[in-house]
């Protein structure tokens, strides 16, 4: 049994530092792409060129008249299943198809989130792109394991963005991690800062009496319109207020998820330290749209709002549609109601479902907080808006809270508010209130695409973050001498008149260790019997730290390393058991990797590191 293989040798020290190999390959471009729950969109940067970070202007089919630089995470795929269109296209085509033929047709929009849960990718590879010069930088969220990161590459390898020869030619990475590698190179006038607002009667005023998230709206709008953004050489001017080992929280607050991510500066080279594992939960923005949904199913029925979704599929994507739009201009302290215009088919197909009017619903409903307008409009008031919000906006606070009471980070004097929901005034007002006494709270002026920008950056040089800290504790199962009185009788197992425990869990590193970049853990296989080509270890994973068997609650068995073993050359091997295969593991990035070596030859083994058959 594979237990029996691996660990009758002692194990080898944890941890050695190890100089990272740098990669030789001359990239002359880095492209990274955002696949976010609500929007997508991707940015590029020459090498020669660094400081200037291009950005997509307007995606084709994009509203008349924004500054389109993000397309919704829509998909189309015909009845045959094959891909039709992407974005504002896809949203588009649909809605024009007829209603019968739409039935047939597969509309996906914000699945982002599906990813995490998903192990399988169909094969439908075209050929690959020429491109060995492009980096290649996917962003996804920080609290996502390692199956899912897989997912991603894998998906990437099977696009024809890169080859699997050259994995090096794909980095991923994470999302509230990237925004802050932005977010150190800001200056005072591309930030706001909610902090520097008086405030009145829970809102603060401008000196013009206008409402401050009001005017914040503006900023961010106009920031949406440039094209190129040039980031400074070293780090920004609002580093210049931190002092060296100063700590601050990144909230990346986006469609799916809120990603929480603290950070420690190093000068004067500017690198970043994590404090503590990403921390995080699926409270974006998405979460405002369900109770929309949940709030229609209230007044016309559950039954109703799935009928007209299954029958009319493109008029319910007009309404999400008014309704986005609608969300994002709702602000605080708002006194008049949010219209919403009602598609005629909705009105037409409630009418003959149920044989009455929308109206007569609206007023049977006795929900006083959303009224109806004789052009055919919904107004929800701004109680109905705060309804909606609220539940989500209290999770993200009430978890930015839980997080800054941990020991590890105490003493954090800002707070990076970005992501698309960053932008809400709902979002900031309520930040600013329960957390604007403790500590700064800072939103880039281009909070939306801080991501985008930051991946690009960590494509030119991803070893700006020196020291990440585990999520999880990682290990595989051995066997060790059995010692009576600390080992439990049911592990005991007699092997050749010798008595061993198993199921004993040999960890590579613990949940919430600090892992610096290019440090390893090394550990020595040898093959069970003369002639085996092939080593599969399983890998256990757990949330605690406090694990000793890989039997013990909450260890799951999370993927395999398999170590494909070259013919042994006549000579070199006198038998199996004193073969040794040297595995190299690397957790210190944003993907586990591994490397192996056969110590007799010296040469490399193919090894690889698989999340996703499990």
């Amino acid at each position: 049994s594979l237990s029996l293989l691996s660990t009758l040798l002692s194990p080898s020290p944890l941890h050695r530092p190890e100089a990272r190999s740098r990669m030789d390959h001359p990239f002359t471009v880095v492209v990274a792409i955002d696949f976010g729950t609500t929007s997508s969109g991707y940015a590029f940067s020459f090498t020669q060129d660094p400081e200037a970070i291009h950005m997509m202007r307007r995606w084709e089919g994009g509203d008349p008249g924004v500054a389109n630089q993000k397309s919704p995470t829509s998909l189309l795929l015909t009845p045959e299943l094959k891909f039709h269109s992407f974005g504002f296209a896809a949203r588009d085509n649909y809605h024009d198809l007829d209603p019968e033929e739409a039935q047939h047709w597969l509309y996906f929009d914000k699945f982002k989130m599906k990813i995490h849960s998903t192990t399988e990718v169909k094969d439908q590879s075209s050929s690959l792109l020429e491109g060995d010069e492009v980096r290649w930088v996917i962003t996804v969220p920080a609290v996502w394991r390692q199956p899912a990161k897989q997912f991603m590459r894998e998906a990437a390898y099977l696009a024809g963005l890169v080859s699997p020869d050259t994995p090096e030619q794909l980095l991923i990475a994470l999302e509230p991690e990237a925004a802050s590698i932005y977010c150190r190179k800001l200056r005072l006038h591309q930030v706001i800062d909610l902090s520097l607002r008086p405030m009145t009667n829970g809102l603060s005023l401008e000196s013009d009496g206008s409402r401050p998230f009001d005017s914040t709206r503006e900023q961010l709008r106009k920031a949406r319109h440039s094209r190129t953004f040039l980031v400074e050489r070293g780090t920004g001017e609002l580093w210049s207020e931190m002092q060296t080992g100063d700590r601050y929280i990144v909230a990346d607050c986006g469609g799916g998820t809120v990603d929480l991510t603290v950070h420690q500066i190093e000068q004067p080279q500017g690198t970043l330290k994590e404090l503590y594992k990403v921390s995080g939960g699926p409270y974006g923005a998405v979460g405002v749209d369900l109770a929309f949904e949940a709030m229609l199913c209230k007044i016309f029925g559950e039954d109703f709002i799935e009928s007209f979704k299954a029958k009319r599929p493109a008029a319910w994507v007009d309404l999400t549609i008014a309704f986005e739009a609608r969300k994002r201009t709702a602000t605080p302290g708002r006194s008049n109601a949010l219209n919403i215009s009602l598609p005629f088919s909705f009105i037409d197909f409630y009418k003959r479902y149920r044989g009455q009017s929308v109206e007569t619903a609206l007023r049977k409903s006795n929900m006083n907080i959303v009224k109806w307008s004789s052009q055919g409009m919904l107004r929800l008031t701004p109680e109905a808006m705060n309804e909606l919000f609220q539940p989500t906006i209290n999770n993200i606070i009430k978890h930015i809270e839980e997080l800054m009471q941990r020991q590890e980070v105490q003493g954090v004097r800002f707070l990076f508010l970005v992501g698309g929901f960053a932008e809400s005034p709902m979002l900031q007002r309520a930040a600013q209130n329960a957390l604007g006494q403790t500590c700064r709270i800072i939103i880039p002026q281009d909070v939306g695409l801080t991501i985008l920008k930051g991946a690009v950056l960590f494509g030119l040089d991803p070893t700006v973050v020196r020291v990440r800290r585990c999520p999880l504790t990682y290990g595989v199962g051995v066997l060790n001498r059995f010692v009576e009185g600390r080992h439990p009788r049911d592990k005991l197992l007699v092997k050749e008149g010798r008595d061993w425990c198993t199921d004993i869990l040999d960890r590579f590193v613990s949940v919430d260790q600090s892992v610096a970049l290019g440090e390893v853990v090394r550990r020595s296989y040898t093959p069970a019997r003369s002639g085996q080509r092939k080593i599969i270890i399983n890998i256990y994973c757990s949330v605690s730290d406090d694990v000793v068997y890989i039997s013990d609650p909450g260890v799951r068995k999370c993927g395999a390393i398999t170590l494909d073993l070259p013919e042994a050359l006549p000579g070199t091997v006198a038998g199996a058991e004193r073969r040794e295969i040297r595995a190299t593991m690397q957790f210190g990035d944003t993907e586990i990797k591994v490397t192996a070596v056969d110590m007799a030859t010296n040469q490399t083994v193919r090894a690889a590191i698989d999340f996703l058959s499990n």
